[in-house]
C-alpha cells in the first residue's frame, strides 16, 4: 500500500519527489515503492453557478433573486477536469491507504485540497505538510512532522466560508445592480469597499480648492530660520499684509537665539517583510505591480528555493528559527554581492535577537519572508528576480545591525518680537542604513547647524517672503493602497471591529494583488503612471451601491468572523446564516433605492452584439436596440424613456425597420419619404423626444 501526496502545482511536486526519491515516472504522477505524489494546477475545483442549480437562473431576472441554495455545490473546472479526475482515479485506487495534503501552507491551499478530496468521494485519512521553504531540508523535515489532517478542519471550514460568502454576496448583488441599472456591475465583499477608498480619494482631489500662504525666511548669515506663529507654531501666513508687516518689522534688525534643543534619536532596524510591505517597496523603488511582485517572489520561493514563503501576513520569526539565522547569514557571506555586508553580523558573537525579530506570538502560518539556506548564486537570478531578492537578503541582514543613530538641532531666534526656527540633523552613527534598506525611516538628511547658544545674536541679512500653494490630497499609487487596505481600520468608528481590521485589513497579503487587477479588469480603475484612478463607473458604482457594501466595516465583521470560525470559537453555520441575512438585505434594498444614476452604454464583446446596435440614444447617449415591438435604449431600467414604435408610422403606410432607425438616429430628420396613406405623397420625419417621429407632408 502506498501514500498518496497532494500538491497545488507541478513544480512542486517534482520538487517533492526528488526529495522522497520518487524517480519512476506515472502518466501524471510520479512513485516509488511508498509514495504516489501528484498535484492539481491551482484550484481544481469550483462552486457550481446559479444556472446548474435550474435552468431558469441563466436569466437574470430580480423576481428570482436572492439566489441562496440549500447547499452550495461543487464541480471541476472546466479546463483542468482531466487532471482532477486523475487524482480522483488515485486517491480512490485501493493501492493507496492514505493521503498527504502538500498544497500551500495557508488557507486557500487547504480548501483546493479539501474541494478535490470531497468532490472525489474520497474518504481515507490524510496527514498535513506544512512547511515555509521549499528547500530540500525544509521539505524532509516537513514530512518528518506530518500532522493529522483532522488539525485544519477549523481551516479548512474558514475557507470553505469565505468561498461560499463570496460566492453568495458576489452573485447576488452583482445580478440585482446589473439588472437595476442595465449594466454588467461586478461587486465583491473586498473589491467594493477597496474602489470606494480609490473613489473617496478621488473627489477629496476633485472637491479641493488650493489655498494661497506665504513663508518668511530669514538670513541670519551662519543660518536662515522659517517664520512661525508663537500660539500654533504654524509656518503659513494667509494675509499678504500681514506677511508684508512681518517682513518690515524684521528686515535690517537683530536676531537673539532664545533656544537651542538638541536630542539624540535611535532608529531601530525595520521589521522584516511580509508579502504587502515588500509589494510596497517593489512598487515604490521599482515602479513593480502588486501582482508582479508576487509572481516573482513565488519564483523566488518555489523554482529558485531561494526565499521563504512569500504569502504571509507576518514579520516576525519563530523560536525554532534562531539556529538557522546565522546558517542564513553565512550562505550571504559566501557571496560577492553580500560578503561585506553580512560580515558584520558573522562577526557577532551572539545575534541581538529581540521581539523585533523572534516573536512567537506575531505569526499565524507563516513566519516573515527571509532568505533559504541554501547555496546562493544570484547570477542565476533575472534582473527583477534579483531586484526582489536584494531587498529581501538586505532586510534580513539589517535586523541584526545597530540601531541608527543621528542628532536633532531646533534653534529658535527672534527678532523684534518675530520668531524664527531652525531644524537640523547631525549623523552619528549609520548603523543598519549602511545597507541601503529601502525604508522611510532612513530619509533623515543630514544638515548639520553652526554651533550656537542661547543669547547669542545675529544680523538679519536679508528677508524672503515665498507665496505657496496648498496641494491636494495625492492619488493613490499601488503602494499607497496597499497601505490603505492593509490599515483599513482608521475608515471605521468601531473599536472592535478596528482592532480586527487592524489584524486583518482588506483582503489577505496574498489577496490584494488580484484584488487590485480586478478592479482594473472590470472597469473601475485604470493605471495613469504610477497612480491608480477611478472610472465614471466605478465612482457611479459607488454612489449606488449601500454604505454596507462600501463600507471596510461589513469586511470587518467578516473577518473577524472567520477568525473565529478558524479558531473552532464559532459555528460555520451561525457565520453563513448571518451571510445569507445580509444578501436578502442587499437584494431589497438595491430594488427599493432610487439615486436616478446612469450608466453610460459599454461597448459590447461580440461581433453578434455588435450587429445589434443601432446607434446611440439621442436622450442618454446610451445604445438603441431592437425587439419585437420597437426600438429602445439599453439604459431603460435607469429611466431612459427613449422609444421607437415600429408601427409608430403605420397610418402614413411607411415601415420602421432597423435601417430606418439607424439613419434618423444618424441625421435626426429624413427627407423626401414615400407616404403611401391615403394617397402618395413625400413627406419630412423627424424625431423628436423620447422617440416620437413627427411628421411633415410637402
Amino acid at each position: 500500500m502506498k501514500k498518496m501526496v497532494i500538491a497545488e502545482k507541478p513544480s512542486v511536486a517534482r520538487d517533492i519527489a526528488r526529495v522522497l526519491k520518487c524517480n519512476a515516472k506515472g502518466d501524471g504522477f510520479l512513485y516509488n515503492d511508498e509514495y504516489i505524489i501528484s498535484w492539481a494546477v491551482g484550484h481544481l475545483v469550483t462552486l457550481c453557478e446559479p444556472e446548474e442549480y435550474d435552468i431558469k437562473y441563466k436569466k437574470w431576472d430580480f423576481s428570482l433573486l436572492p439566489i441562496i441554495p440549500d447547499n452550495i455545490k461543487i464541480k471541476p473546472i472546466k479546463n483542468t477536469v482531466s487532471q482532477f479526475e486523475l487524482l480522483k482515479k488515485i486517491m480512490n485506487s485501493p493501492k493507496v491507504d492514505s493521503l498527504i495534503c502538500a498544497t500551500d501552507s495557508g488557507r486557500e491551499g487547504e480548501l483546493i485540497f479539501r474541494y478535490i478530496y470531497e468532490l472525489s468521494g474520497c474518504t481515507k485519512p490524510f496527514e498535513r505538510l506544512w512547511i515555509s521553504s521549499m528547500t530540500d531540508a525544509a521539505i524532509k523535515d516537513g514530512f518528518d512532522s506530518l500532522k493529522d489532517g483532522k488539525e485544519y478542519d477549523d481551516l479548512y471550514k474558514s475557507a470553505k466560508c469565505r468561498s461560499e460568502a463570496d460566492w453568495l454576496v458576489g452573485i447576488n448583488a452583482s445580478r440585482a445592480f446589473t439588472i437595476k441599472y442595465n449594466t454588467l456591475l461586478s461587486i465583491g465583499r473586498v473589491q467594493t469597499p477597496t474602489l470606494a477608498i480609490i473613489v473617496a480619494r478621488q473627489k477629496e482631489i476633485n472637491a479641493f480648492v488650493p489655498e494661497e500662504y506665504r513663508e518668511i525666511e530669514a538670513d541670519f548669515g551662519k543660518y536662515k530660520g522659517t517664520w512661525f506663529d508663537k500660539e500654533n507654531e504654524d509656518t503659513k501666513i494667509k494675509s499678504k499684509e500681514r506677511a508684508d508687516d512681518i517682513k518690515a518689522r524684521v528686515k535690517g534688525g537683530k536676531g537673539t537665539v532664545t533656544s537651542v534643543e538638541c536630542e539624540d534619536k535611535k532608529n531601530p532596524p525595520p521589521l522584516l517583510y511580509d508579502l504587502t510591505e515588500l509589494q510596497r517597496d517593489c512598487n515604490k523603488k521599482f515602479g513593480f505591480s502588486a501582482q508582479k511582485t508576487l509572481s516573482i517572489a513565488q519564483e523566488l520561493y518555489e523554482k529558485r528555493k531561494m526565499v521563504t514563503y512569500p504569502r504571509t501576513d507576518s514579520r516576525y520569526l519563530s523560536d525554532d528559527m534562531i539556529p538557522k539565522l546565522k546558517i542564513i547569514a553565512g550562505k550571504l557571506y559566501n557571496t560577492d554581492e553580500y560578503r561585506d555586508l553580512a560580515a558584520y553580523v558573522m562577526g557577532l558573537e551572539k545575534l541581538p535577537i529581540t521581539k523585533r525579530i523572534i516573536d512567537n506570538s506575531k505569526i499565524s502560518d507563516h513566519h516573515a519572508i527571509i532568505p533559504t539556506e541554501v547555496n546562493i548564486n544570484v547570477s542565476k537570478l533575472s534582473d527583477v528576480e534579483f531586484k526582489v531578492y536584494d531587498l529581501i537578503a538586505r532586510r534580513f541582514l539589517a535586523v541584526f545591525y545597530p540601531y541608527h543613530i543621528y542628532s536633532t538641532t531646533k534653534i529658535i531666534t527672534e527678532v523684534n518680537g518675530e520668531c524664527f526656527v531652525t531644524r537640523g540633523t547631525t549623523l552619528i552613527e549609520k548603523g543598519w542604513t549602511v545597507l541601503n534598506v529601502n525604508t522611510d525611516k532612513e530619509k533623515k538628511k543630514e544638515d548639520t547647524l553652526p554651533d550656537v547658544k542661547k543669547g547669542d545674536e545675529f544680523n538679519v541679512n536679508e528677508v524672503k517672503i515665498s507665496l505657496k500653494k496648498t496641494k491636494p490630497p495625492k492619488l493613490y499609487n499601488e503602494a499607497g493602497l496597499l497601505s490603505a487596505m492593509e490599515n483599513a481600520g482608521r475608515f471605521v468608528d468601531d473599536d472592535a471591529l478596528k482592532e480586527q481590521l487592524k489584524e486583518s485589513g482588506l483582503g489577505t497579503p496574498a489577496t490584494r494583488a488580484a484584488i487590485i487587477e480586478r478592479l482594473i479588469k472590470v472597469g473601475y480603475i485604470v493605471r495613469k503612471g504610477k497612480n491608480l484612478v477611478p472610472t465614471e463607473k466605478g465612482i457611479k458604482l459607488i454612489e449606488v451601491v449601500p454604505p454596507e457594501l462600501r463600507s471596510p466595516e461589513t469586511t470587518g465583521k467578516w473577518e473577524k468572523g472567520l477568525a473565529s470560525v478558524a479558531k473552532g470559537n464559532m459555528d460555520t453555520e451561525k457565520f453563513m446564516g448571518s451571510i445569507k441575512r445580509y444578501v436578502n438585505y442587499i437584494v431589497e434594498r438595491s430594488a427599493k433605492e432610487k439615486y436616478g444614476v446612469m450608466f453610460a452604454a459599454e461597448k459590447p464583446r461580440s461581433k453578434k452584439a455588435r450587429a445589434a446596435i443601432l446607434g446611440v440614444c439621442p436622450e442618454c447617449k446610451g445604445h438603441v436596440f431592437e425587439n419585437s415591438k420597437g426600438f429602445y435604449c439599453s439604459n431603460w431600467r435607469q429611466g431612459c424613456k427613449f422609444t421607437i414604435w415600429k408601427n409608430a408610422l403605420e397610418g402614413y403606410g411607411i415601415d420602421i425597420d432597423s435601417s430606418f432607425v439607424k439613419n434618423i438616429l444618424e441625421k435626426k430628420t429624413l427627407e423626401n419619404i414615400d407616404a403611401h396613406s391615403p394617397d402618395e405623397y413625400k413627406c419630412d420625419i423627424t424625431l423628436r423626444e423620447r422617440g416620437r417621429l413627427e411628421v411633415i407632408r410637402k
